[in-house]
């Protein structure tokens, strides 16, 4: 099932965003700020990430507003609260102030189940997030996608571009949002054949095949014409991360045919043959330096800190030095 968001219309005061899809969490959470908003442009947001709630937000949380308005009060992380904030959120839950809305974020772990069941029970919006791993669900996810970007596409244009792309639903917004841009709207087979077929020399997918297999030449030069195409900085690290990501995946995965890995991780067979011949020239400790520094890129990227081009060269120039670090190559 695909997740739904609060009504602008009806702002709840007690939102639940169980799962840990990271997009599905971001944009549940969003919708929710967006509400309040509407509701109240000048609401006061307090948005503690994991391991930031304390028990001076749990006062706050609990106490009038001295100034009067909307407050909104959101809680990551939730499975991973100590015994005593969650006890103290549980009894807020129980007696909810009508001027918060609290917004509770849980991955859906074992842990904290008690706030997932209390706020349910007290009739919280419940925002689905888990991960999506059926393809079934991932194709669902295409076509939602594309509607709500105001486009319509085919069955065989989802099922051809899910087969591209994969399994990140980060990517296949991203390239859902890019198509339906270019298309004007309307997202069929053909223009996904010729999309991948005509830009795969400038995409940021093609930046990360080269700078993976240790070609640093044709990296820095996909690199430059795809940022020339106007493919934004954000896309090109996105691509690097599930390159580097699928590497890894396949590389920890140990033996087995490539169809066998293809369905135990939801991945496209060729994806996964692909990522078996190079993961024989990547060792298991440049595998882990790779991730990091794609990981202080993405951040750097999109927190404006660094000069995009500059930035994204860097990072491939760390992406092929990693493939080289010792630790022994895969056979």
């Amino acid at each position: 099932m695909l997740p739904t968001v609060p009504s602008t219309s009806a702002l709840p005061r007690m939102v639940l965003v169980s799962g840990d899809e990271e997009l599905l969490v971001s944009r549940g959470v969003r919708e929710v700020v967006h509400a309040a908003r509407i509701h109240d442009p000048q609401v006061e947001i307090v948005d503690r990430a994991p391991g930031e709630f304390t028990e001076s937000d749990v006062v706050d949380l609990t106490s009038a507003s001295m100034f009067g308005g909307l407050r909104m009060v959101v809680v990551r992380g939730a499975q991973e609260l100590a015994d005593d904030l969650r006890e103290a959120l549980l009894a807020y839950i129980s007696r909810p102030l009508d001027d918060v809305v609290l917004v509770v974020v849980h991955s859906g772990a074992a842990r904290n189940r008690k706030l997932v069941d209390a706020m349910k029970a007290a009739g919280a919006t419940v925002v689905p997030a888990a991960r999506i791993t059926r393809p079934r669900d991932r194709h669902d996810f295409v076509s939602a996608e594309v509607r709500r970007l105001g486009g319509q596409i085919s069955t065989g244009a989802v099922k051809s571009l899910v087969d591209a792309v994969g399994s990140d639903l980060r990517e296949l917004a991203a390239v859902c949002e890019q198509m339906v841009t270019d298309s004007g709207g309307t997202v069929d087979e053909a223009l996904v054949a010729k999309y991948h077929r005509g830009r795969a020399e400038t995409t940021g997918f093609a930046v990360a095949d080269a700078a993976i297999a240790g070609d640093l030449p044709q990296a820095l030069t996909v690199l430059r014409q795809t940022l020339a195409n106007g493919v934004p900085p954000v896309l090109v690290v996105s691509a690097m991360t599930t390159g580097v990501r699928d590497l890894a995946r396949v590389a920890a995965a140990g033996g087995g045919s490539t169809w066998e890995l293809a369905r135990s991780l939801g991945m496209p067979d060729w994806k996964v043959e692909r990522s078996q011949r190079a993961a024989r020239g990547w060792s298991d400790e440049g595998l882990a330096h790779a991730m990091r520094v794609i990981s202080a890129a993405d951040a750097a990227v999109k927190g404006g800190a660094v000069d995009p081009v500059y930035g994204l060269e860097r990072l491939v120039t760390q992406i092929v030095s990693a493939r080289g670090r010792t630790g022994g190559a895969r056979r």
